[in-house]
């Protein structure tokens, strides 16, 4: 990491200053960058006794709604006192002048974020079976909420929710093109476009969405069996379909049947071992625990690698524009052709659910 980009990240004197006002002083702090995150920012704060965590989008230019943290800030508050297990959020801030963007603070929990591999203590076959149902389970959950007691009526438009997303992807598509195309074009993500305009389900369930909602923005507490504490990453939460967030979900769940990955440094693959659920099992399982069935998957799993492969080109537009140090931006040349072939896949029922 470099200084000049950590610095951009936050103004140390400012952000303190801020925190000393809000939350009293403290005789001793400290303030790191997480690395794990490819989206926001994440930083992790030691304010005197308590541990914190810091959210707030990249430096430059970004595509509209894709870094939104108050957003964030906002659903993770509503939820506090529901059946989703959500961190305390502490403060939220829109004034630029303490680090340069919007942020919000809330309390760091103690447990494992399951990325490249499993915690050895989940290795038994009817812990790894668990771990998806309490993925699943989870997501249920969120699809359940009654979001108009929660003060979330207004958080979202749920009709006409899927066929926005196909359009809002598509014009984050456009802008990331606006720079990539000058390195190389992407001619199969166009036909994936059109696909997608053209199979649009005329109507979904109305829920809350989480929008990203995989293993890797979980939290699982310490110890047996597996307990998920803690659902991260609302960024992109609204009301809408609940099957996009389904898709979403199993675009990044591995079956042992499965081509090799598009984005391996993305890709976690130890649940393709034995004991993991399957995909159809997971898809069974949350169909039982919400009343919806899962139709048109093709549609929603399509969608969802499309989306990645938006996400991809953005990461790109930045890494080109020199608005990022992720190393893994500059590999989006390759990897966002390798998941338009894979939606390609879906689309002509090659790579099956």
């Amino acid at each position: 990491m470099s200084e000049t980009y950590y610095e951009r990240l936050v103004d140390e004197d400012a952000l303190v200053a801020y925190l000393e006002e809000h939350l009293g002083g403290v005789d001793e702090y400290e303030i790191k960058r997480h690395q794990e995150g490819h989206s926001n920012e994440t930083l992790f704060v030691t304010w005197g006794g308590r541990e914190l965590v810091i959210r707030r989008p990249p430096p430059g230019e970004t595509a509209d709604t894709a870094h939104d943290v108050l957003r964030e800030h906002h659903v993770t508050s509503a939820l506090a006192d529901t059946d989703v297990p959500v961190p305390e959020t502490v403060i939220g801030c829109d004034d630029h002048d303490v680090i340069g963007s919007d942020f919000y603070v809330m309390e760091q929990l103690e447990g494992d974020v399951l990325r490249e591999d499993e915690p050895e203590r989940f290795s038994a076959p009817d812990h790894r079976e668990r771990i998806g149902e309490e993925l699943v389970d989870t997501l249920a959950k969120i699809h359940a909420v009654d979001y108009e007691a929660v003060g979330l009526g207004e958080f979202g438009r749920p009709e006409g929710y899927t066929q926005r997303q196909v359009d809002r992807w598509g014009k984050q598509l456009s802008w990331a093109f606006e720079v990539t195309e000058d390195e190389r074009e992407v001619p199969v993500l166009h036909e994936v476009g059109d696909w997608l305009r053209d199979n649009v389900p005329e109507a979904h369930p109305h829920t809350l969405v989480h929008g990203d909602y995989k293993l890797d923005n979980v939290m699982f507490a310490p110890g047996t069996p597996p307990e998920l504490i803690a659902v991260f990453d609302w960024e992109m939460a609204t009301l809408g379909d609940p099957r996009a967030d389904l898709g979403w979900m199993l675009s990044y769940w591995r079956d042992a049947k499965d081509p090799e990955p598009s984005i391996p440094e993305l890709t976690t693959q130890f649940m393709e071992r034995e004991g993991y659920s399957s995909r159809t099992e997971l898809v069974e399982r949350w169909e039982t625990h919400t009343g919806f069935e899962f139709e048109h998957e093709r549609f929603y799993r399509t969608l969802a690698v499309y989306k990645l492969a938006g996400l991809g080109e953005m990461f790109y537009r930045r890494y080109l524009e020199g608005n990022s140090d992720n190393p893994l931006y500059p590999k989006m040349e390759d990897r966002v052709p390798a998941l338009a072939a894979r939606a390609k896949r879906i689309i002509e029922g090659d790579e099956p659910l």
